[in-house]
């Protein structure tokens, strides 16, 4: 089996805005709309079912039935759909004996789902923690179905959607891919700062093969869809400042609005090539804190620069300081400025620089010593 998820999965996942309301229209439509609008050239290149995909019961065999009513076709003819297009298939199980939404759990079946999913053609399998048996190891459990998976042959990215306190520090053990590091997230301000910014200080345990996952964007929902409908909705600046901190994570980047409806100030944002291409560089190395200033984010890249990010959380502008001497260099270095959100060059700097960030807003820079 070849390495995979060297660099953060992008793609798009049904269940911010849909929630259990999937089906095979929505799929294949959703995928057309990828390809046919710039997202696949922009790297959103999976496309993926969450929760309430199948029946209640499993058939005769322990196998796991798609809902023929939202699935007519079945998921191997979807998935060979998605492939056509250039794309690659996601799908949702759950660690317990049932999902979060009460439908069959894996639990005492993970060779037998494993098996399943690879024959249907799955590339990536988002993996949750719900209705776990008493006594069982969350950590166990999640083995069980990586190593069920890697003897598929298949390559599979796996998803583990348990967000603990502390999964980092063993997810990758049982062949996780990805991790989340937290609850769900909403559509709110409030719910992008605490999912967010809650990732700083765990740079340290994600990198190539292995991301920290602070959750599925929600960039465009507009306090619309299940979880817009929770959140109430952000501004274009909130939406703005919550991709790039997941650029500057190094997070995946799943959408989760209705890219069907996608708006011309949502999409300038979602396709910014500058900045996911920060998210993707070659080092998969994640942002840190700058220690003794406010929300000042470094992120250093692959050609030797850095990309770095202030953020305003408060309401209100303000200015924000840059120095040099917490990247590597030395704070009388001459340093080039680019904004990747303006993309435009801001010219020479020594010693620093000092800025104004409106509120709920960030500045985003790709730094080159001189």
């Amino acid at each position: 089996m070849a390495m995979i998820a060297l660099k953060p999965p992008m793609g798009w996942n049904s269940w911010n805005t849909f929630s259990g309301n999937v089906s095979d229209t929505l799929i294949r439509e959703t995928a057309d709309y990828i390809v046919e609008n710039g997202f696949l050239d922009a790297g959103y290149d999976i496309v993926s079912i969450d929760d309430c995909w199948m029946l209640r019961d499993r058939d005769e065999n322990g196998n796991l039935v798609p809902d023929p009513e939202k699935f007519p076709n079945g998921i191997k003819a979807l998935a060979d759909y998605v492939h056509s297009k250039g794309l690659k298939f996601g799908i949702y199980e759950d660690a317990g004996t049932m999902t979060c939404a009460g439908f069959p759990g894996s639990f005492g079946h993970e060779r037998q789902d494993a098996k399943q999913f690879a024959e249907w053609g799955i590339d990536l399998l988002k993996y949750d923690f719900c209705y776990s048996t008493p006594g069982c190891s969350d950590v166990n459990l999640y083995r069980r179905m990586g190593q069920a998976l890697r003897e598929t042959g298949r390559d599979i990215i796996f998803s583990g959607c348990w967000g603990n306190d502390g999964v980092w520090k063993w997810m990758r053990s049982c062949g996780a891919h990805m991790w989340r590091l937290t609850g769900d997230i909403f559509d709110s301000w409030e719910s992008i700062e605490k999912v967010g910014f809650g990732a700083l200080g765990l740079e340290a345990y994600a990198g190539p093969s292995g991301w920290n996952d602070p959750d599925m964007m929600v960039v465009g929902l507009n306090g619309q869809g299940y979880v817009g409908h929770i959140g109430g909705g952000c501004t274009t600046n909130e939406y703005q400042a919550h991709f790039a901190l997941w650029c500057m994570l190094s997070a995946p980047l799943l959408m989760g609005h209705d890219v069907r409806k996608t708006t011309p100030e949502v999409k300038e944002i979602l396709q910014n090539k500058e900045l996911i291409a920060i998210d993707q560089d070659d080092a998969g190395i994640p942002a840190y804190k700058i220690p003794g200033y406010s929300d000042v984010l470094a992120k250093p890249l692959a050609d030797g620069s850095m990309a770095l990010g202030l953020f305003n959380r408060e309401p209100n502008w303000k200015y924000m300081a840059l120095s040099w001497d917490y990247c590597g260099w030395e704070v009388t270095d001459r340093v080039k400025l680019y904004d990747v959100i303006a993309h435009k060059d801001l010219g020479e700097f020594k010693c620093g620089a000092t800025l104004r960030v409106e509120g709920h807003s960030c500045l985003i820079f790709k730094a080159t010593r001189i």
